[in-house]
């Protein structure tokens, strides 16, 4: 195992870590975002699995929240606004009326402080002043990535704040497990949810939830992740053909979803104490020029989080973080082959 500091571009640090044996996973300070992950296919070459760019500078002017982690709040809030402890907050809107990803500069675009705790662990660090972004609260976010020598990346999480506020944190890597930059329709995936939150035009969920049997969005069994998305369901045309929807995950699902790259072999297992995953099909890419020129449908996401905007609506699980109590949760992406 080795862990090291690659370089600082613009003031951005690069980190690697090496698990020497096959795995690889470079992390930089903007947005503690994953911008490569190498792990071998199943005839041993070594594959990098997350879209990104080369150049670490390109972040900053990145839209796609290429492996970011998101915060403070992760997915959508109706139209930015939500009430807490007898006083409305107005948030900034950068998702036509509604609040997406935290905002207009969230964490996807802070620089956050990194060091070192092991030689397979790296520890990045933020402090969220209180009103960014419109949130009340001076919010400290500890996020530690793990590289195991099984071919395993963990993220924990922390967070403190000094005010009631929401938080819902996630990672938003962008994954293709054949290494290429084509369609991720024939990667065969489960994700171990019956319902999901139902959407409105503007794919903010309001309460209620839809069974996924018998539908498009049903992945309780193995399946192709577009053999389905070409459907005329209503929330496929909503999502721009594809998927981009909050799976509710059985009680019981610490395994949260299993995919497996059709040409690669690469076996991906997503585990998490989250109670739900938001699955994204990549339905925004429209040509990014990255490591590769990322057409639509080129990846797949699976941000683990809790229920999207549950600050509005009481029949789902708070995402409140109060003052004087921590936040802490873990995910990890665990690599294989068949």
């Amino acid at each position: 195992m080795t862990l090291q500091w690659i370089d600082n571009q613009k003031g951005i640090d690069r980190y690697r870590i090496d698990n020497g044996k096959g795995a690889m996973v470079e992390i930089i300070t903007l947005g503690a975002r994953i911008t490569k992950l190498i792990v071998p296919d199943r005839a041993g070459d070594p594959t990098d699995v997350v879209l990104g760019y080369d150049d670490p500078a390109a972040y900053f002017d990145d839209t796609t929240y290429f492996g970011a982690i998101i915060g403070r709040v992760g997915n959508r809030i109706d139209k930015g606004r939500f009430a807490l402890n007898g006083k409305t907050y107005a948030l900034a809107t950068n998702d036509g009326a509604n609040h997406l990803h935290g905002g207009k500069v969230g964490f996807d675009h802070r620089v956050f402080k990194a060091m070192p705790l092991d030689s397979n662990k790296l520890e990045l660090t933020y402090t969220s002043p209180d009103g960014e972004e419109g949130y009340p609260g001076e919010v400290k976010v500890t996020v530690v990535y793990t590289l195991e020598e099984d071919n395993a990346l963990t993220i924990a999480y922390r967070a403190t704040t000094s005010a009631d506020t929401p938080l819902n944190l996630t990672n938003h890597a962008y994954f293709n497990l054949n290494g290429d930059a084509l369609s991720v329709g024939g990667h065969i995936a489960q994700i171990n949810a019956d319902y999901l939150t139902d959407v409105d035009e503007g794919l903010i969920p309001h309460g209620e939830l839809l069974n996924v049997k018998g539908t498009p969005f049903d992945f309780t069994s193995p399946k192709p992740i577009g053999r389905d998305w070409d459907g005329d369901h209503r929330l496929l045309k909503i999502a721009r053909g594809g998927y981009d929807f909050n799976y509710v995950l059985s009680d019981s699902a610490k395994e949260v979803a299993c995919v497996t790259g059709d040409k690669s072999g690469i076996v991906m297992t997503v585990l998490s104490d989250r109670p739900c995953v938001q699955f994204y099909t990549g339905n925004f890419l429209d040509g990014v020029e990255g490591k590769q020129i990322y057409p639509y449908h080129s990846a797949f996401c699976l941000e683990t989080q809790g229920y999207p905007n549950a600050v509005n609506v009481p029949s789902f699980p708070s995402c409140i973080l109060k003052a004087g109590e921590t936040f802490s949760s873990t995910t990890t992406y665990r690599f294989g082959v068949k």
